[in-house]
């Protein structure tokens, strides 16, 4: 009897210490000078949005101001933001990206 209590102890002990990770929002800000098919391109390639999911979050930018584009752990976060801000940066674009705790 006493094993049985001693192992649900510890599977309750391991439980309560493993929580899931903090997730944050990538979030993509409109501007006058970046073009809505530069837009849809970053959607597409960073974050595998297809050209119907793409367009309407770029809709949503150009409306709004801006428009989260996914949620992720924190280190995919800050990859996919320091992505999109060099490859906007590459092109000649003003395209802004930040990412918020979710």
């Amino acid at each position: 009897m006493a094993t049985k209590h001693e192992n649900s102890s510890v599977l309750e002990l391991e439980r309560s210490k493993s929580k899931p990770p903090a997730l944050y929002k990538v979030i993509l800000l409109n501007d006058d000078f970046t073009t809505m098919e530069f837009v849809i391109e970053v959607l597409n390639t960073f974050f595998a949005k297809t050209l119907e999911q793409a367009t309407q979050i770029m809709l949503k930018i150009h409306n709004e101001g801006s428009a989260v584009c996914g949620v992720y752990t924190k280190d995919i976060a800050e990859t996919k933001v320091a992505q999109v801000l060099e490859f906007s940066t590459q092109h000649g674009h003003p395209l802004r990206c930040h990412m918020e705790e979710n």
